[in-house]
């Protein structure tokens, strides 16, 4: 991202089938930050599941309901960025 945007490095978007899914995401994604004792700047989104941002400074984090996720389509706003897949395991 950093080649496009000047505020962060990485942008990840992923989605849950529910928005009761979305919260677990983002709960576990924070659990797992604060076991590597790094704490969000900045966290948004209610915690009704459709959308939820968590931003790490260099890695913000979208984490969307299917329909919310379409709707939106961030990923064709940074069409130019460069995709990485992370692997499902």
């Amino acid at each position: 991202m950093r080649k496009i945007a000047n505020f962060c490095e990485y942008f990840v978007i992923c989605s849950g089938s529910s928005d009761r899914q979305v919260v677990s995401i983002a709960d576990a994604i924070e659990e797992g930050f604060i076991k590597q004792k790094v704490k969000a700047s900045n966290s948004n989104g209610a915690k009704n599941g459709a959308w939820m941002l968590l931003d790490y400074g260099d890695v913000i984090i979208h984490i969307f309901n299917k329909e919310i996720r379409e709707y939106y389509n961030l990923e064709r706003l940074w069409i130019d960025a460069k995709r990485v897949r992370i692997p499902k395991d």
